[in-house]
């Protein structure tokens, strides 16, 4: 590390099976390639320590490599990944093929990317693979509170998260309350897209913190104890996304940001 390394946010969340998730990760969607190694090896480096991928993304191996190559002990970092409900019937060997990529013989979390057709089935072959220690925790992506409570009482087990797309610009209080009232965790993607970054609002209070607007966008999801996994291929953006522990929202700048999402 240098000087110039970021200060990074040491917060966590207790999921339900007792594993502890930094809420802040690295996101590599639609980062293939060379590129995905690069930019993997350059959060690592940075002092990330939660990776999020998926099989669709096509870049399992790729973010493998470059944990492998990182040298930071495996047990130091939390690995996501998430099965296409496509594959429900088949959805253990969809998870052994992801850990063969990975270089892991488990992950952290797996996730139903989104529901699909045969969510309750599924969900059983998640619990199946918890079991079996193919991974620690399990969760869903894009589900709604009746598809939470759907595979819930089917199964006796809750989703321990909930990734969704989520920024200030989609804030809702009820959401959020939905998911705390349930005892699962939730967790947003897509932060810096759909014109959060050129926001008036975000950019006003970015220029008063001397920050950037991705900083205070990352920010507002630790102070609600929201996962964020923000996404870069440039390992200067990659720094300076999880340089967010220095500093704070103040409770107007967080009301002015919540209130974005009602306009």
């Amino acid at each position: 590390m240098t000087d110039d390394a970021p200060q990074l946010p040491d917060q966590t969340l207790t999921l339900a099976g007792g594993a502890r998730i930094p809420l802040l990760g690295f996101g590599t969607w639609q980062i293939t390639g060379d590129d995905a190694v690069r930019a993997t090896a350059s959060a690592l480096e940075s002092g990330y320590r939660h990776l999020d991928t998926a099989t669709i993304y096509g870049n399992e191996a790729e973010v493998g490599r470059a944990l492998a190559e990182s040298g930071v002990p495996r047990d130091e970092v939390f690995v996501t990944t998430k099965c296409p409900p496509d594959d429900a019937g088949r959805a253990l060997d969809t998870l052994r093929t992801s850990l063969d990529l990975l270089q892991v013989d488990h992950v952290d979390l797996w996730l139903i990317h989104w529901p699909g057709s045969a969510n309750t089935d599924m969900w059983r072959a998640f619990v199946e693979a918890r079991d079996a220690g193919l991974t620690k925790e399990i969760g869903v992506s894009n589900f709604d509170a009746s598809l939470l409570d759907e595979v819930t009482e089917a199964t006796g087990v809750a989703p321990a998260i909930n990734q969704i797309r989520w920024s200030p610009l989609l804030f809702d209080a009820g959401v959020v309350e939905e998911h705390r009232a349930r005892g699962i965790a939730l967790e947003g993607y897509s932060a810096l897209r759909g014109g959060t970054l050129e926001h008036p609002a975000i950019v006003e209070i970015a220029e008063r913190a001397g920050r950037t607007p991705a900083q205070v966008i990352v920010r507002w999801h630790l102070q609600h104890e929201i996962v964020v996994i923000p996404k870069s291929v440039n390992a200067d953006r990659i720094r300076s996304n999880a340089d967010v522990g220095g500093f704070s929202l103040s409770d107007e700048d967080m009301a002015t940001l919540d209130a974005l999402g009602s306009r």
